[in-house]
């Protein structure tokens, strides 16, 4: 089975990380490196995917980013984990639909593994909780290799997230764990950034089929 490198960027400006994925997806493609998780937090911005820019959406009271990730407007920010996956998928995840539906699994299991019961909207692309959206996925691919990646709503502040239309779907549609009522897991442990990181780290190997070898901070 092979091994995946964890990279901790803490908070960082959604461009910042722009910019390193994109290096980090060329590396990949000339085996430079070998896969690669991005954990981090953005200070709160929207991203705006083509098919947004494309309807024309208009974002008020937001700083806006025009990205090239699949999808429509997302939220980013403060109490919200984000996580990119530069991997290099073959066989039969050579295919977007496959792709997404591992993340969606993998979010489901790490959630799971909290002591919250998550599932798939199969007209929607995500991972939703007792009716609501908590987990968005947008990919962009060269030669197979994924950037941008899915993003889960911990403990996200004020109505920031629940205030935008996103996604294609309304007001309200999208929120946090915490505000459904996940502040414990089912060991009594806090429900944070950390635990739910060290969730999908734990479940990594099950589900995305390859090992975390050692964590790195900071840098390419």
């Amino acid at each position: 089975m092979s091994e995946i490198e964890i990279l901790h960027l803490g908070v960082e400006d959604y461009s910042s990380v722009f910019e390193t994925m994109k290096i980090l997806q060329r590396k990949r493609i000339d085996d430079e490196i070998s896969d690669t998780l991005i954990f981090v937090i953005h200070p709160e911005v929207v991203t705006l995917g083509p098919k947004a820019i494309r309807e024309g959406v208009e974002i008020e009271d937001y700083q806006i980013f025009e990205t090239d990730r699949g999808g429509g407007a997302t939220w980013h920010g403060p109490g919200q984990l984000v996580v990119y996956p530069i991997i290099k998928w073959g066989g039969k995840m050579q295919s977007v639909k496959s792709v997404i539906s591992v993340l969606e699994d993998w979010a489901i299991s790490a959630l799971k593994e909290c002591g919250i019961d998550s599932y798939k909207d199969h007209a929607m692309q995500g991972v939703w909780v007792d009716g609501y959206k908590i987990c968005s996925i947008g990919l962009s691919f060269f030669k197979w290799v994924s950037r941008h990646g899915l993003s889960i709503n911990v403990n996200t502040p004020g109505s920031r997230v629940e205030g935008l239309s996103g996604c294609g779907m309304g007001e309200g549609v999208h929120t946090c764990l915490h505000k459904l009522g996940y502040l414990l897991d089912k060991d009594g442990n806090d429900i944070d950034i950390k635990r739910v990181e060290h969730a999908l780290i734990d479940t990594c190997e099950e589900i995305l089929g390859r090992v975390p070898s050692y964590h790195l901070d900071k840098g390419v």
